[in-house]
């Protein structure tokens, strides 16, 4: 793959109007190889055969080494300086960076100008952006580092409820700015942001050099603590002290109805009531927005590495065209800028690892960092074989069932609109989920190949994630379970030796229902049990839509159920049918009775109701 399609493919879509613009400078310098092509041209046309031999000669000479220049001398030197780089700085403006093409008045000189008054741009563009960026995440890191802090005296209030002071915390190393660590809230406690030292928070269970990290670690704070009472702090560590629990206020979000209930009723639930409850949901936030800031780290390490391997190509890339040796100059300034020199972000990294190791890990590295980076989800050549494989098996039923039909003339059979009447709409609900989930594997594909985050955009846990493949799969794997149903229903109907078995016949498409139900409710770890359960708790709180905060997966699932009103009128079928109806002799009044009627604009209806209270529970959380 070429460097500029992988460069695109490596952006981070949000950010890909930050990146260097690398095709564009690329047909700026096809532009400069065109013009100096032309101009070779028209040199060469122009000369004559005489001046042609004393080039051949000369270059002759220059290769036998009889010339007597050499590649060391310094007039040779002076002559490739094609550009000077400067970092310029005007009063009232921000640090621009500036380079001097001093070889403008050659022919084609004004090509190369654009090329650099563009590759300037560009550079300032990416410097000014990674400056920003990293401002943006110190400010996240101090103010993570506040929460740390009300943490770790949350830690020794509920295990040490006697303690009268905290431990030392020293500087914040997640994202507590944009990430879930906002949901933890305090306010400030007069201290001064200042240099954040993410590897100098610590518990009080450190004394004297003394480092215990075994789970034991947190019942000997009370003890380390009294040890050091009175003490003067080592190493800069600052003490946390327990009065800032007064400040404190956890943000919870209700997990049931329930607790919804309680929440409205209640008319205060800023204080804390010191639980291990309370300290298990500030622990989970406190994760979640470490494990956010350090993928924010990363992927602001990458957007500086990549820019800077664009320059990189793009400048050699200018050496080879113009045979000039300007790439060093300015590989040198990009070196010496922040994007080159800073290590601000490399260091705010390792302590964000050293201290997420440390106080949520128990010291465990390879714990920590499994959290922290978690591994991507790898391919499965099985999940494509068996994909082809329910595929083909999918097309042989089909076929099947259209040789059947035809070899016993079914169409021309007495039953046959009995039968379209009452078995095809039963089938007809497996056919309608295989349909959407075709759309969804779709849909999948698609932002994959347009690079949307979707599963970042869905809160999904990074490796659970279904790609479309495994969709398809599901899909085609449910297709050969129906579509042998009906196979083995029009067999067992037609056949005069399985007459008798008219309940076992009837029973196929409800049995495929009931398997259908326990494999999304099975509670063993096989099928995409997380996928499973995630789908089982969007559908939950959908349906209990104004108790719960409206989030993006509930409401696209709500979505779809607007367009599978259809599917859901089949459901309502399936009780009519096997309830109230016959299901023996194929009788049923279930379109004569008026409950049925009713019910059968009543299940249109909630899918609609279900996006009008979520909107509405928008709405009221807004205002």
């Amino acid at each position: 793959m070429k460097f500029g399609k992988e460069f695109v493919s490596q952006m981070v879509p949000e950010w890909q109007e930050a990146y260097m613009n690398y095709n564009f400078l690329k047909g700026l310098l096809k532009d400069v190889l065109r013009c100096r092509q032309k101009n070779m041209l028209t040199a060469a046309m122009s000369a004559t055969p005489r001046s042609s031999l004393k080039r051949r000669v000369s270059l002759y000479r220059a290769f036998s080494g009889l010339t007597s220049r050499y590649a060391g001398s310094p007039r040779k030197n002076n002559e490739d300086e094609a550009i000077l780089v400067s970092a310029v700085e005007e009063e009232g403006s921000e640090r621009y960076y500036q380079t001097m093409f001093l070889m403008s008045s050659e022919a084609g000189g004004e090509y190369e100008l654009v090329y650099f008054r563009r590759l300037d741009e560009e550079f300032n563009k990416v410097v000014k952006f990674y400056k920003g960026k990293v401002e943006e995440v110190m400010r996240e890191a101090e103010e993570l580092n506040k929460q740390m802090d009300a943490l770790i005296a949350l830690r020794i209030k509920v295990e040490n409820p006697p303690v009268g002071f905290g431990a030392g915390a020293g500087g914040g190393g997640g994202g507590g700015g944009s990430g879930p660590a906002e949901r933890l809230n305090h306010q400030d406690n007069g201290r001064k942001p200042g240099r954040v030292h993410m590897d100098a928070i610590q518990e009080v269970e450190m004394s004297n050099g003394a480092n215990s990290e075994d789970e034991r670690g947190r019942r000997n704070m009370a003890k380390s603590s009294k040890g050091r009472e009175g003490k003067p702090d080592i190493e800069g560590f600052r003490r946390a002290s327990l009065d800032i629990l007064n400040h404190v206020k956890i943000n919870i979000e209700r997990e049931t109805p329930i607790s919804t209930l309680k929440g409205i009723l209640t008319t205060s639930t800023s204080d804390l009531s010191f639980s291990k409850e309370e300290l298990r949901k500030a622990e989970e936030l406190m994760t979640k927005a470490f494990v956010e800031f350090h993928k924010k780290l990363r992927v602001l390490k990458s957007y500086c590495f990549l820019n800077q391997l664009a320059f990189s190509k793009i400048m050699k890339k200018y050496d080879k065209i113009t045979s000039r040796n300007a790439s060093k100059a300015y590989l040198e300034m990009v070196d010496n800028s922040p994007i080159g020199s800073s290590d601000e972000v490399t260091k705010l990294v390792e302590r964000v690892e050293a201290t997420f190791i440390k106080h949520f890990a128990n010291g465990n590295h390879r714990k920590g960092m499994d959290i922290l980076r978690p591994k991507a989800k790898r391919e499965r050549h099985r999940v494509t074989y068996f994909l082809g494989f329910f595929c083909g098996c999918s097309i042989a039923l089909v076929v099947a069932i259209v040789v059947v039909i035809h070899a016993r003339d079914i169409m021309k059979n007495p039953g046959r609109a009995l039968y379209m009447d009452n078995i095809f709409p039963l089938y007809s609900l497996f056919g309608f989920i295989v349909l959407h989930m075709l759309m969804y594997s779709a849909n999948i594909y698609f932002w994959r190949r347009y690079r949307v985050n979707y599963t970042f955009i869905f809160g999904f846990k990074q490796g659970t994630d279904l790609g479309y493949r495994e969709v398809l799969l599901l899909s085609s794997a449910l297709s050969v379970l129906t579509l042998g149903g009906v196979l083995s229903n029009l067999d067992m109907e037609m056949d005069e030796r399985t007459k008798s078995f008219e309940a076992l016949t009837e029973l196929v498409p409800l049995g495929i229902v009931i398997v259908l139900l326990l494999i999304i409710f099975c509670p063993f770890n096989i099928i995409y049990r997380s996928s499973r359960f995630f789908f089982i708790q969007c559908a939950f709180h959908c349906i209990c839509a104004p108790l719960y905060k409206v989030t993006l997966p509930d409401f696209f699932l709500a979505d779809q159920f607007t367009s599978q009103v259809q599917a859901f009128r089949s459901l309502q079928f399936y009780v009519c049918y096997y309830v109230w109806g016959n299901f023996k002799t194929r009788s049923h009044k279930c379109p004569e009775s008026n409950v049925f009627k009713y019910f059968y604009l009543v299940v249109a209806v909630i899918p609609y109701a279900i996006r009008l209270l979520q909107v509405l529970a928008c709405q009221i959380k807004q205002q």
